[in-house]
């Protein structure tokens, strides 16, 4: 079980040269990737990286860039590959990066904020960036009061579940983090995880919601770097990860809504999109 991602315990302070949660303060490194914006296209580049995303034709791949589009409000659109070539041409990205983009060899996120409200953070071996728009909240309560009860049929199988057939609605609280490590294969997935936790901690304290219905993030590691076989939050790279990840977000937050007349919603009630997970799972025991 080496190469799950998170160290045990009495790993953190073993042999693995990664492990430890004391992340020194930030350095004047120079800056994992090279970030820049030209309108609604955000480019976040180093040559030969290993991605992992969770976005559009995400997965794992090994590019020069990944990149975020911010798309027209109400924006719908049956072509995302000729959606995502277009934009990245006339934005002027070189032509070999937006073919592996739009043919989905490179990681591109989708969201409906403006470039210009994104926000990096720094800390270690980790930097991260974020955007943030909650006007599509999505609610997970835990009170039982809130939640409805099991719906089954007759016949005993699942009846009106209460489940969503939802759609995509760009508003996002999006995330790509990048460490100067080699990643694991395991440890890289769960880089993904350890920046999704931070972003769910980081959007209840500031808004309520551990999400909205579009979320993603993109994971990125160097492949010459010095190895590390976990990211958990007992390592550095993890612990940094959820320092960058949390400060980038609630500094997108502040960038998105403190200077707008609109503020964020306070409920799913109050927001123009979002969904309410009340309903409720079967539970049940594992056999001998």
């Amino acid at each position: 079980m080496s190469d799950d991602g998170n160290a045990p315990p009495s790993a953190a302070g073993g042999a693995d040269s990664d492990a430890g949660a004391g992340v020194p303060e930030p350095s004047a490194d120079a800056p994992f990737f090279a970030a820049t914006r030209c309108e609604d296209v955000l480019e976040f580049a180093r040559p030969g990286t290993e991605w992992l995303s969770t976005g559009w034709r995400g997965g794992r791949m090994r590019a020069d860039a990944a990149y975020s589009c911010t798309v027209p409000e109400d924006w719908r659109c049956d072509d995302l590959a000729g959606f995502v070539d277009e934009r990245l041409r006339e934005r002027g990205v070189a032509p070999e990066r937006v073919a592996a983009a739009a043919r989905g060899d490179a990681p591109v996120l989708l969201t409906g904020v403006a470039t210009r409200h994104a926000r990096g953070a720094r800390l270690g071996p980790v930097e991260a960036y974020a955007t943030a728009g909650v006007s599509n909240p999505a609610a997970l309560p835990t009170d039982d009061d809130a939640l409805r009860a099991p719906a089954t049929d007759h016949a005993g199988g699942d009846g009106d579940d209460g489940l969503p057939d939802g759609e995509f609605v760009p508003g996002t609280v999006n995330v790509v983090v990048g460490t100067t490590r080699d990643l694991a294969p395991g440890a890289l997935a769960n880089l993904v995880a350890v920046a999704a936790e931070a972003r769910a901690t980081t959007l209840l304290d500031r808004v309520g919601v551990p999400g909205t219905t579009s979320d993603a993030v993109v994971a990125a590691c160097d492949p010459d770097g010095d190895p590390a076989a976990f990211s958990g939050s007992a390592t550095r790279v993890g612990a940094a990860t959820r320092a960058c990840v949390r400060d980038a977000v609630a500094a997108a937050l502040d960038a998105r809504y403190n200077d707008a007349s609109e503020s964020p919603p306070t409920s799913v009630a109050d927001a123009r999109y979002g969904v309410t997970t009340d309903s409720r799972a079967a539970v049940f025991s594992v056999e001998d």
